[in-house]
């Protein structure tokens, strides 16, 4: 599985790469705080599995990086190969962006 850093992702805005960036947690939490991207929650990514592109990465977070791993296994076995875990989600993301302040 391949993992991506924050700081990779942030990299990734900054260079304006092609990807597409996908919430596995919950609306509330979404609503809460996010980066963006099409919220799936975890237990409906199955159904939407044709939603997702097989074309180019695609960054799967939820708030520690557990609930996207296990999408991304999920999703894996169907044939993805273009996945990547947010290491450590939404807590990692802000660690870093609080560390820049």
């Amino acid at each position: 599985m391949k993992q991506l850093r924050p700081e990779d992702l942030q990299q990734w805005i900054i260079e304006q790469k092609p990807f597409d960036l996908v919430d596995v947690r919950e609306a509330w939490e979404h609503e809460t705080f996010n980066i963006g991207g099409l919220l799936l929650p975890i237990g409906s990514i199955m159904a939407a599995q044709d939603t997702l592109s097989r074309d180019v990465p695609v960054v799967l977070y939820c708030e520690k990086g557990i609930r996207s791993v296990i999408a991304i296994q999920r999703l894996e076995a169907l044939g993805f190969e273009n996945l990547y875990n947010l290491a450590g989600g939404m807590k990692a993301w802000r660690q870093v962006n609080a560390a820049k302040s």
